[in-house]
């Protein structure tokens, strides 16, 4: 049995000086009901794919937490089984932490976004309403609108003439976006956070021009009765900006402003053997470039996103983080904004790509992969099998992503919920397990879909992504799963069948009200200004 802490031990852990790592194991729709400021959502379901890079250190201090769903017994066993030491859980869950009179919050990358309201009600960044935006470029004056979000949102829904910029690309690329200084610039994303923290980001890089973020991003535009563009795929020139003078001008007086750190490879590789302190090695350059040429061990945290959602990326408090891009201009733009989070040891390394480097996607070692023997079908031969009515398929891949597409004819299920698609799952004949991408996933589940069924269980090799490379369809279904389904997936207001205006108004309203919710809670260290 792991041993439990009360929630007081653990607030005053979370105000120590030491390191720690909460980790809640529900699955991200049932987090975003309720838990804890500086927990990270990891859920059960795709735990060991997640865990190792959140909390690379194996004797790093880690309190699990749930709602009583008995989760984190298993995530227990999942953690010592990987070689963690200082395992604990949280004693009566999340329940347990609101009844000692600690606050609960609500919602996803919540530090994040909370920081976003801070920064606009310290530095007063400007905004602009979706009215007096469009009523500006009716009038044909001199506007560039910078979308900070990736390419797969802003292709989703965008604003009208908007290019697609993500986060730590702006202070680089606005140069050549917006030469003259006479244009306004007008950053958005699909709310608030990404906006303010853009537009606060060419303000604090001294750029000659106007600058304003879109109050309440496209949903603001949305709920002002304006129509946004769909399929849009507008974005900067790829490659170094013809203006990478005057970027590198901003990354060094930025640099200067808030005592951003530089450290080189030989400053890497003594924080790599320092066993007592986490270290995160991240390249916040696009995913793009990553995969054409990164250091060895570091991780893709692209800077707008690592900004917008640091508990996607580093799942300890009070760790070393060293950013790593080619110039240097995206790292400091995004170190300086981890420094006012409360990120005390934030490194940017010199000569981040000199020497040698590795190329495409990175992958964890995940020893829990080597336990497991299945068969891997190729698409073509899968496709033969459920033309001839021989095989069924279970999708185990996020609910949101199923939505988008789908094998025909397959189940959908929650890896840590299957034991309920029993009754539904065949008694013989073959089961085919299906992931978005690679046999991960589907490979993990194996083990518990065997103690389901009595007939034959493989794997699809490279997911549905090698099935549409191979030229067969998926079928797209909004429906299925049901909103109330999607455990998996915290919901935005624009991926929900109903009350879409509904539910942008009540996030929005949300959104405001963190800076409030976090002040009550002070366990957060946010600063602006740090000069």
């Amino acid at each position: 049995m792991t041993r439990s802490v009360t929630p007081e031990a653990v607030k005053e852990m979370i105000r120590g000086d030491g390191e720690l790592a909460i980790l809640d194991v529900r699955e991200e729709g049932e987090f975003t009901e309720g838990h804890l400021l500086l927990a990270c959502n990891v859920p059960i379901s795709r735990f060991e794919l997640l865990v190792r890079d959140l909390v690379p250190r194996h004797d790093v201090p880690v309190v699990l937490c749930d709602d009583g769903e008995g989760l984190v017994e298993r995530a227990a066993a999942l953690l010592e089984d990987a070689g963690y030491t200082d395992v604990a859980v949280l004693a009566g869950g999340v329940s347990g932490w609101r009844a000692a009179g600690f606050v609960v919050f609500t919602g996803v990358n919540v530090p994040s976004k909370a920081f976003g309201e801070f920064v606009e009600h310290e530095y007063h960044t400007p905004n602009i309403s979706a009215e007096d935006l469009k009523a500006k470029m009716d009038a044909g004056e001199k506007i560039v609108v910078l979308d900070s979000r990736p390419m797969d949102e802003f292709s989703n829904m965008s604003i009208p003439t908007g290019i697609d910029v993500p986060g730590a690309e702006l202070a680089y690329r606005v140069h050549d976006l917006a030469p003259d200084p006479d244009t306004t610039v007008v950053v958005n994303c699909a709310g608030r956070t990404r906006s303010i923290i853009g537009a606060q980001s060419l303000i604090n890089a001294g750029i000659p021009n106007k600058v304003f973020a879109l109050r309440n991003g496209t949903m603001g535009w949305h709920l002002a009765g304006f129509k946004l563009e769909r399929g849009q795929t507008r974005k900067y020139p790829d490659g170094n900006p013809q203006a990478v003078d005057k970027a590198l001008d901003v990354a060094r007086r930025v640099g200067d402003r808030y005592r951003i750190e530089r450290i080189d490879r030989a400053g890497v590789d003594t924080f790599r053997k320092d066993a007592g302190r986490s270290l995160f090695l991240l390249d916040v350059r696009s995913p793009q470039e990553f995969h054409q040429g990164h250091l060895p061990g570091s991780v893709s945290a692209p800077g707008g996103q690592l900004v917008q959602a640091t508990d996607k990326y580093i799942g300890v408090l009070r760790p070393r983080v060293v950013l790593i891009d080619d110039t240097g201009v995206r790292a400091t733009m995004t170190a300086h904004w981890l420094k006012q989070m409360g990120f005390e040891d934030v490194f940017i390394l010199s000569g981040s790509l000199d020497g040698a480097l590795e190329t495409g996607q990175r992958h964890a070692a995940l020893p829990e992969l080597d336990r497991v023997d299945v068969e891997a079908l190729a698409p073509r031969d899968l496709k033969e099998l459920l033309d001839a009515k021989q095989a069924a398929i279970l999708d185990v891949g996020l609910s949101k992503a199923f939505r988008a597409g789908h094998i025909e004819g397959s189940l959908w299920g929650v890896r840590s919920r299957l034991e309920r698609l029993r009754d539904r799952l065949p008694d013989s004949g073959l089961l085919v397990i299906v992931d978005e991408s690679d046999q991960g996933l589907a490979r993990l589940a194996v083990p518990e879909v065997r103690g389901l069924t009595s007939g034959e269980v493989k794997v699809l090799g490279g997911g549905k992504q090698a099935w549409k490379a191979a030229g067969y369809s998926l079928k797209a279904d909004r429906t299925t799963p049901t909103d109330e389904e999607c455990i998996d997936f915290a919901l935005r207001a624009y991926d929900r069948n109903s009350q879409q205006e509904e539910k942008m108004n009540e996030y929005l309203t949300w959104e405001v009200n963190l800076v409030n919710q976090i002040e009550e809670d002070r366990d957060v260290r946010f600063r602006a200004r740090v000069d």
